[in-house]
């Protein structure tokens, strides 16, 4: 997820919402945030990082350039939408 999200939305809401994508989805969100002052009026927040499917952080860069690295266990994904299968309850 590529985003720019502002430094005070991105303090209040920027977590909380990629963990809950995380959450629903039952899925790894990686999400890259641009951050660092780019003008006088102008901030992003940062914090760029991976969340794995149970909504923990697993990787962050919290700002400037940077890398975030890790492992996605396939067997626990597996493991976890056995246990609770959301997806098939979706309708439409």
């Amino acid at each position: 997820m590529p985003s720019a999200f502002t430094k005070v939305t991105g303090e209040a809401h920027w977590e909380v919402l990629l963990r809950a994508r995380a959450i629903e989805n039952q899925c790894y969100v990686l999400a890259a945030n641009h951050g660092g002052v780019h003008n006088a009026k102008r901030e992003t927040y940062g914090h760029s990082m991976i969340v794995d499917p149970w909504g923990r952080i697993v990787a962050q860069v919290d700002k400037g350039e940077g890398f975030a690295c890790a492992q996605i266990d396939l067997e626990a994904l597996h493991e976890l939408r056995a246990k609770m299968p959301v997806q098939s309850h979706r309708r439409l």
